[in-house]
């Protein structure tokens, strides 16, 4: 059996995740590595919900990593996960990954390959040549198919293509080199090393604990915040990509919808996204992944 050499706390959006993983960090000397995809900006603290205060003396990682008002992506979590994973391992520390963000959590703890895949399209017209069951029988020759997503149109069953011939191509590298220099190896965990653990609650439960927190964010200044965003430059469109709190509080500073339809449609739209990571929590479980929950 392998030994487990990362710990994963995962969950939906207000059930604790954050403190549940800093006691288990506590205990076991560990080190705390965010799984979210929106903690990583500067200067966007209480719209979501980092919480600083609640780590200690715990050691946190990707967390304020990247200016407000830029776009982070998945590729770039991979790298810099990857270099703060080594670097915790070498100071004889346990990683904790904690956070709500499916994707972030699989990209890293499973090895996808994400490739920013370059267009080809001299490629592309030679496959326009064939059928479909030609396509995705080439497909299946380069790549295990565990759905349809991949060909249910005809364009997306080229564009699977094309990236599945640039990745036999060029084969995924077990290291990458940051902009130092330095060679660090990306994690590939096999079965049974990485242990994954899952809070939950009622959903009754949760919402009522997205509603308090959302007062409770409102009342602390996350208006204010959002507004100094804007004021520092940062154009509105780009706040409206973060979605959810940046969203609704933009619109409403914008003039373009009341405090009241803010606070109530930005309350909907969380419980909404709650109920999104439990769909996507339970489709890694399909995907054999198995998460201990646990009730909180």
């Amino acid at each position: 059996m392998c030994a487990v050499k990362l710990i994963c706390v995962l969950g939906p959006t207000a059930c604790g995740k954050t403190r549940y993983a800093v006691g288990m960090a506590r205990r076991m000397g560990g080190e705390i590595i965010s799984a979210d995809s929106r903690k990583v900006y500067r200067g966007m603290y209480i719209g979501t919900g980092k919480d600083l205060s609640d780590y200690g003396d715990v050691p946190y990682h990707l967390i304020d990593i990247a200016d407000a008002g830029t776009k982070y992506d998945i590729f770039r979590y991979q790298k810099d996960f990857a270099q703060v994973y080594q670097n915790i391992i070498d100071r004889g520390r346990i990683p904790i990954l904690c956070g709500g963000s499916g994707l972030y959590i699989e990209s890293v703890t499973r090895g996808y390959s994400l490739p920013d895949v370059p267009g080809n399209p001299p490629l592309r017209a030679e496959l326009e040549k064939y059928s479909d069951a030609e396509l995705i029988a080439k497909l299946a020759s380069l790549k295990t198919l565990h759905n349809k997503t991949d060909y249910d149109t005809r364009q997306r069953l080229i564009r699977a293509l094309e990236i599945a011939i640039y990745q036999s191509e060029h084969p995924q590298e077990d290291i990458y080199h940051t902009s130092d220099g330095k060679a660090v190896p990306i994690p590939r965990f096999k079965e049974g090393e990485v242990e994954y653990i899952g809070l939950m609650v009622s959903r009754e439960e949760r919402n009522a604990r997205i509603d308090a927190r959302l007062d409770a964010r409102l009342k602390e200044g996350m208006v204010d915040e959002v507004r100094g965003l804007l004021d520092s430059g940062i154009p509105a469109g780009n706040l409206l990509y973060y979605g959810l709190e940046y969203k609704f509080v933009t619109q409403y500073l914008l003039g373009e919808i009341s405090y009241d339809f803010m606070r109530e449609h930005l309350a909907i739209a969380i419980h909404q996204f709650a109920k999104r990571q439990m769909t996507w929590f339970r489709g890694m479980e399909r995907r054999g992944i198995r998460i201990k929950w646990i009730e909180v």
